[in-house]
């Protein structure tokens, strides 16, 4: 595809991929801002820009995410990197991170568990933000925790990455929050088959019919985990606020209750673990 510069890149993706993410994808592959995109349409492009551009446009109207195609994905003001191995970190999951920050005494130190860490967002957020906790992250994939940690050497957080199923390899409890954004997609959900999440791991997206069996192992398990006063924190289905909750009441968690994300969705729920 023959373009000569940014202005005619940006023509040729008109009504195919939105503006926005064409200035993402130019400013990638320029190492430039998107306000210096918008502001020198003029400025030339070498051939092999101009061909590996279009080859992110067909791929980017095909369906597959930004993200992945930059690489990169901003979680609660920083930038992770992303591939196709990890699923990619939302702005909703950011409430979790704001409901431990709300639990923790100035000057405390606590102990922390990422369940199902993916890229990294939550343990690595949660270490930089908690100078003096102790993060650990797990993860079933090796090429997820392979990502996981390269965002904490290259953020500059400390955090003891493993793999484990779940809880299977976890050797140390005494955890004071448990956190995890675990798949919660009904397998047979149409919308596995839509949008970005076509392009996501399915093992991270989908949890047997109702959405709701990892949710269910990791509350049934949580306890024997946790010390006296912790918590257990877990983003959910739009739809699914009250089935956590009842698992989190069956397995004898106290003060649960649910809260929503920006768009007033009760998206994580949380119980503490009862102190006596």
């Amino acid at each position: 595809m023959a373009l000569a510069n940014i202005g005619e890149a940006l023509q040729v993706a008109r009504g195919r991929i939105p503006a926005s993410e064409a200035r993402l994808l130019l400013g990638k592959l320029l190492g430039c801002s998107t306000a210096q995109i918008a502001a020198y349409p003029e400025r030339g492009l070498a051939e092999s820009t101009a061909a590996r551009f279009a080859d992110l446009l067909e791929r980017r109207a095909a369906g597959e995410p930004v993200a992945y195609l930059l690489g990169l994905r901003e979680f609660f003001g920083r930038d992770f990197q992303v591939t196709p191995a990890v699923l990619i970190p939302r702005p909703e999951t950011e409430l979790i991170v704001e409901l431990v920050l709300g639990r923790v005494a100035e000057g405390a130190a606590p102990k922390l568990l990422d369940l199902g860490t993916g890229s990294g967002a939550l343990a690595v957020t949660l270490a930089l933000e908690l100078q003096l906790a102790r993060v650990m992250a797990v993860d079933v994939s090796a090429a997820a925790l392979e990502v996981a940690a390269q965002n904490a050497e290259t953020l500059g957080a400390r955090v003891c990455f493993i793999e484990s199923d779940w809880f299977a390899a976890v050797e140390e409890t005494g955890f004071d929050f448990i956190v995890s954004n675990p798949p919660y997609i009904a397998a047979g959900d149409p919308h596995l088959a839509e949008g970005d999440v076509r392009f996501e791991p399915a093992g991270a997206l989908a949890s047997g019919v109702a959405g709701l069996d990892d949710l269910a192992r990791i509350t049934a398990t949580a306890p024997a985990f946790l010390v006296p006063g912790g918590w257990l924190m877990m983003e959910h289905g739009y739809d699914q606020a009250a089935a956590v909750r009842g698992l989190l009441r069956e397995a004898g968690f106290d003060s649960v209750t649910s809260a929503q994300d920006l768009a007033g969705i009760e998206r994580v729920s949380l119980g503490c673990w009862p102190r006596s």
